[in-house]
């Protein structure tokens, strides 16, 4: 919750509880808030929103209580609305190995740029790090021996992720014949270059994936992280642990990691309702 979504909050509290009435802000009530966030779901606000507003405003009325303004905590009795997680839109595999086709096909050619969006993608796909993490990637921290890309994901936190052969030829192809095309002054040891030399944008991978993802089938409008999601489900429906693909991503808490057995038990109630006679 950031602090000017959280002043927005409160501020349409107040004016909320104003127009029912109350004339001073120790006058709030359990119902009040209630009321407040009853008229947010009426007029259509999504649930992560709600339970954003049911945040705020159990701070407001905790610090007001602190402050001693009110007397009794109106907002330690609000329930705790659950935002809806939405299930992450993949693509199927075969849908992944048609991209990295297409982004083969046009590096065979040998044009720089080329090869460092194939370098890229496969990097993603293989790994499912984030595009933030990819773009920080330094030379030191790929070790092409042992197929490996040091990575400082979120807080700084250090991990080591495996990468495949595919992943491992493409991003040879990069390093011998052409990074050094791109080569400036101002490269560094940057691993990926955008087409001035400087260390690529997380934009211009965003927009690179998407190119190439509108180009597949059936697929959904993906960026980045839609390929960290793919990665993640074809993992654990390749038979990947929890806890080995929780390590691989980053992810703080396993309850993250959580959500992409979902999205494997979604496909496959599908793949039941279109298969099975009697679904």
């Amino acid at each position: 919750m950031t602090v000017t979504a959280y002043v927005s909050d409160v501020r349409d509290l107040l004016d909320h509880v104003g127009r029912r009435g109350a004339s001073s802000v120790a006058e709030l009530t359990l119902a009040d808030l209630r009321s407040w966030l009853a008229l947010a779901k009426t007029r259509g606000k999504a649930r992560s929103t709600i339970a954003r507003r049911a945040s705020s405003a159990r701070v407001f009325t905790a610090w007001l209580v602190s402050q001693g303004v009110c007397e009794h905590d109106p907002g330690a009795a609000l329930a705790r609305p659950k935002s809806q997680r939405r299930l992450p839109e993949i693509l199927r595999a075969d849908q992944a190995n048609a991209l990295l086709a297409d982004a083969l096909d046009s590096a065979t050619a040998g044009d720089p740029l080329a090869l460092r969006d194939l370098a890229m993608l496969e990097l993603l796909y293989a790994t499912g790090i984030r595009v933030g993490e990819l773009v920080g990637l330094d030379l030191d921290d790929c070790d092409q021996q042992r197929r490996t890309v040091r990575v400082f994901g979120k807080g700084s936190k250090e991990r080591t992720v495996p990468y495949g052969v595919p992943a491992g030829e493409a991003l040879s192809a990069w390093l011998l014949e052409g990074r050094g095309s791109l080569l400036q002054p101002a490269s560094g040891a940057a691993l990926f270059l955008g087409a001035r030399g400087r260390r690529i944008d997380p934009r211009a991978v965003r927009t690179l994936v998407h190119k190439y993802v509108s180009g597949i089938d059936g697929a959904p409008d993906l960026g980045p992280h839609g390929l960290r999601h793919s990665a993640a489900t074809h993992l654990l429906e390749g038979g990947a642990d929890l806890r080995s693909v929780q390590e691989l991503l980053g992810h703080a808490t396993l309850a993250t990691t959580q959500i992409y057995t979902h999205v494997s038990v979604e496909r496959l109630k599908r793949a039941y309702d279109q298969a099975h006679p009697r679904a």
